[in-house]
């Protein structure tokens, strides 16, 4: 059991210097692809599988790390095949894309106190949370509480409804600085020479009825 014991804290020990391996070459990189990134990447991936191997096989215990062995050779070719991508093949367009997603609110209050809770964990504790006024700045709150991503408001106090996502080609990007803040048409105006790619109409409703209905 001791040399059991031992071989564990050596995995462990692994993953530890994988991981600060990694982190110093992520830092390195500053957000650039990056072969050392990548090579780091999977030294980490793997140590952590190791780790999570040995500790099952010890004590049927798992990690919380969902991770797979990569073969180190099979990742030096997907990314060689990913550095190999042309980097001075610049689109000679700004790619725009524009979502709109209709919500129905059941209980005013309900919503009101999941986003004062959002609102309360994103205050210091030595400050005291201001109340949540009305449907849209609970709105506001959720979204900000969740870094702006649409996602953060799949919450049962609001009911999704239709919606739509288009994707544009444009001339410019948006510049924010020359619209005002209450400004909701400007920001959001296509230009004579924007080009619609394409838009994708949501029916989040009717998908469950189609569900629903080939249950049965």
């Amino acid at each position: 059991m001791t040399d059991q014991h031992g071989e564990l804290d050596a995995a462990l020990e692994r993953v530890i210097d994988a991981a600060r391996a990694h982190l110093a070459a992520v830092r390195a990189a500053q957000g650039r692809i990056d072969d050392d990134v990548w090579q780091a990447y999977v030294a980490l991936n793997n140590a952590s599988f190791a780790y999570d191997e040995q500790l099952l096989d010890a004590f049927g215990e798992v990690t919380p790390w969902d991770v797979e062995s990569i073969d180190p050779n099979e990742a030096d070719e997907r990314f060689g095949a990913a550095e190999g991508v042309e980097a001075t093949d610049p689109h000679p367009r700004v790619i725009s894309v524009r979502q709109r997603r209709d919500y129905r609110v059941p209980s005013v209050s309900a919503l009101i106190r999941v986003a004062e809770a959002a609102r309360r964990e994103g205050t210091p504790e030595e400050d005291e949370a201001a109340p949540v006024e009305g449907v849209g700045e609970a709105v506001l709150e959720l979204l900000q509480s969740g870094d702006g991503s649409l996602s953060a408001l799949d919450v049962p106090e609001l009911e999704p409804l239709d919606g739509v996502v288009m994707v544009s080609e444009v001339g410019t990007p948006v510049d924010l600085e020359s619209f005002d803040d209450d400004d909701a048409v400007g920001p959001f105006q296509p230009a004579v020479d924007d080009r619609l790619v394409g838009r994708l109409d949501e029916h989040p409703f009717l998908e469950l009825d189609e569900e629903h209905d080939h249950a049965h």
